[in-house]
């Protein structure tokens, strides 16, 4: 502290001593230094605040600091309660850390805004503080911190006294209660962060972004945005030299960095990262991640909830403005922007203009095939041959009832935003998933990665079972090794393994399905390995089944529907392995009769009206993994949709996901106007026939 001068003279009294030094030019400099630090993120140095007040007294130049009274001139409450508060504060700017007494940043070297004996003060603060590491963000419950001014009455005259002073923003300003939770979850933030960027090793990363450019890794898409943005950061910490620097570079990311990339090590794709840091075999790594995000216990809880749980998660809702968003319905075509479509045909363009939509009639081609029509990729399509169209029609084959779609909206168009991009749009496939039969059997517990994967699933009580018929290995009926109920769990000799026995050995389910893997085909011998299906025990009146067989990136999918009869067997097909390639050689013919779905006439041609991405894909803000939307002129979910799903809430609705999941579960929507079609997940492979109309007409198979 110093003080100024005299504000009162009394006749015949002395005057009080002027202080030698310029402590008020010294309090403006601090605070102007703070001023400039505010503009980026503030920080606390871990160092004591009894110490650094030690060290301000100690380091006066002899003579700049007399005693006045009984202590010295600078030693004073207010003055040691500042530096106490905010005498630790760091800002990070170009990469490197200032302190609140780095008072000359901005002037020529060697030049000071204060006297020197001040000067000095300030240098060994700065040196003090600097070379301690970051605690934490800076949080405070006060407004201010210092004194500005105070005034003392010694009878004769009456003193004014400066101290440091500052007015703190708000944005610093929290709840004392509120203070040691931010502080707890930022510095867990840091740890997690700055353990990510020292141990998860650079090949790693990059592994796993090539897993997920090449769509190998199940849901990767997902996480792209996660393991990219990780990666840059990681980038930039490997160029840093020292520890202090790493360490203030994390600090300085904590705060913006999201929690997806902040944490990345406890998240699911975190798991695949560790294991392949630590060396695990890529193959073993992915099945451990794999493992994690089946849809069986991936932000799908089961457990029961306490009421103090639903309290908690309806508070949260409340406070950040999203109680109306919850509430959602069928989109409709005007709810779109132009900019979000990427094709409308001419009819649907006068649907946006408020006309209505023209009759457009459908052909029927159930016994066309189109093996040999021209492939085009996804992509491509989108790029060199949409844009010329002005039509579309799409060929809905009953393979792809799991792929119709519905658009979501929200009931309030002005509500807070629930997702984790930035508009309200959400969507919900027929089953509410996209590839529902192997989703089926991850939910049960069953195996989908492997070299060659065979899956049966049907809707009734029946205890139908899955047999597969290896070649040349003796042991089983007919001198070959079956694998069957009898021996599930057990890997056969040339690797293969039943891992489901639904409405037998497992229990009756909702939802039955049986799986039959090969892992490495490398243990697998060449030959013919058949499928059949058989009815162990008929116990309904229902009837058909669906077979598909996995490999090569490619799935083959056979639908029956006829009944088995009780003990009956019906072989499904005979895959042969020659030369280490897989081929399906016979099969049971897929049922190919037309049916109705959403309703829709399967087998036949129908107007796609619209062609959008999903909307985590709008805007020019990608998140997660993309859909390709092609909405279809009546295409009708006659059924209930879920208004949305865990995966798609922000970050900050994640504490509550197990009370959410069952609000999404119970708030189903209904509804005759909607914007429904077909839609295909980038990271599941598939086609689509469609038949282009513009100055050319063109029939191509779109694959994805």
């Amino acid at each position: 502290m110093g003080f100024k001068e005299n504000l009162v003279y009394p006749e015949n009294k002395q005057v009080a001593m002027v202080a030698p030094m310029d402590f008020e030019g010294f309090k403006r400099a601090v605070a102007h230094q703070f001023q400039r630090m505010q503009e980026h993120d503030l920080f606390v140095a871990n160092i004591d605040g009894d110490d650094l007040w030690a060290t301000y007294l100690s380091s006066f130049p002899d003579g700049t600091n007399p005693v006045y009274r009984k202590r010295t001139e600078h030693d004073c409450s207010g003055c040691r309660s500042f530096i106490k508060k905010v005498g630790k504060l760091v800002a990070i700017i170009d990469g490197k850390p200032q302190s609140i007494w780095d008072i000359n940043q901005g002037l020529p070297d060697g030049k000071s805004q204060v006297d020197h004996g001040y000067q000095v003060v300030a240098d060994a603060l700065a040196a003090k503080v600097k070379a301690a590491a970051i605690d934490n963000v800076f949080l405070s419950f006060e407004k201010t911190a210092g004194a500005d001014r105070t005034f003392e009455n010694i009878v004769s005259d009456v003193k004014a006294w400066e101290h440091f002073f500052i007015r703190i923003p708000a944005q610093y300003i929290v709840k004392t209660e509120a203070i040691g939770p931010k502080l707890s979850e930022t510095r867990a933030t840091h740890d997690v962060l700055a353990r990510s960027l020292a141990e998860l090793t650079r090949d790693a990363v990059e592994t796993v972004q090539e897993l997920i450019s090449q769509n190998s890794l199940y849901r990767g898409e997902e996480n792209k945005f996660a393991v990219d943005s990780f990666a840059e950061l990681q980038k930039s910490y490997h160029k840093l030299k020292t520890a202090g620097d790493r360490d203030a570079y994390v600090w300085s990311e904590v705060s913006t960095v999201p929690a997806s990339v902040g944490r990345i090590r406890n998240t699911a794709i975190g798991t695949l990262l560790v294991s392949l840091s630590e060396g695990q075999e890529i193959e073993a790594a992915v099945r451990s991640f794999e493992s994690v995000v089946a849809p069986a216990n991936y932000k799908r809880p089961t457990a029961l909830v306490t009421k103090a749980q639903v309290e908690k998660a309806k508070q949260t809702i409340q406070d950040l403005g999203l109680t109306s968003a919850l509430k959602r319905r069928f989109a409709v075509l005007q709810d779109i922007t132009i900019n979000n479509i990427i094709f409308a045909d001419r009819n649907a363009k006068k649907e946006i203009n408020g006309d209505v939509f023209d009759e457009l009639e459908t052909t029927t081609n159930s016994k066309k095939s189109f093996d040999k029509v021209e492939e085009i990729g996804i992509e491509k399509f989108l790029t060199d041959v949409l844009p010329k169209a002005s039509s579309l029609e799409i060929f809905v084959e009953n393979r792809h009832a799991p792929n119709l779609v519905s658009l979501i909206a929200p009931d309030d168009s002005t509500a807070g935003q629930l997702f984790k991009w930035s508009n309200h749009f959400s969507w919900s496939y027929n089953g509410e998933m996209a590839d529902a039969i192997k989703e089926r059997v991850k939910a049960a517990g069953g195996s989908v990665v492997g070299d060659l994967c065979c899956r049966l699933a049907w809707e009734y009580t029946d205890d139908l079972d899955f047999h597969c018929t290896e070649p040349g290995s003796h042991g089983g009926p007919g001198g070959s090794y079956d694998i069957n109920f009898t021996n599930r769990r057990q890997k056969s000799p040339c690797g293969g393994t039943l891992d489901l026995d639904a409405n037998g050995a497992d229990g009756q389910r909702d939802d039955p399905a049986e799986n039959i893997y090969y892992s490495d085909k490398r243990q697998m011998k060449e030959g013919i390995y058949t499928l059949l299906v058989h009815n162990y025990n008929r116990r309904s009146d229902g009837k058909g089944f669906v077979v598909e067989m996995e490999f090569d990136g490619q799935i083959h999918r056979i639908e029956y529907d006829k009944a088995l009869r009780n003990q009956e067997r019906l072989e499904i097909a005979k895959i042969r392995l020659k030369n280490g390639e897989f081929s399906i050689i016979e099969s049971l013919p897929s049922t190919q009769t037309s049916k109705e779905v959403w309703d829709l006439k399967t087998q036949t041609f129908h107007r796609a009206s619209v062609v959008m991405m999903s909307p985590n894909h709008w805007d020019g803000q990608p998140v997660g993994n993309k859909h390709y939307f092609f909405m279809i002129d009546g295409c009708q979910n006659n059924g209930t949709a879920r208004g949305f799903f865990n995966e798609f809430l922000k970050e900050e609705l994640n504490q509550h996901r197990k009370v959410l999941e069952m609000v999404g579960s119970k708030m189903k929507i209904s509804g005759d106007e909607q914007l429904s079609g077909l839609g295909f997940s980038s990271t599941a492979k598939n086609t689509l026939v469609c038949r282009v109309k513009g100055s050319f007409t063109r029939t191509l198979k779109i694959v994805f």
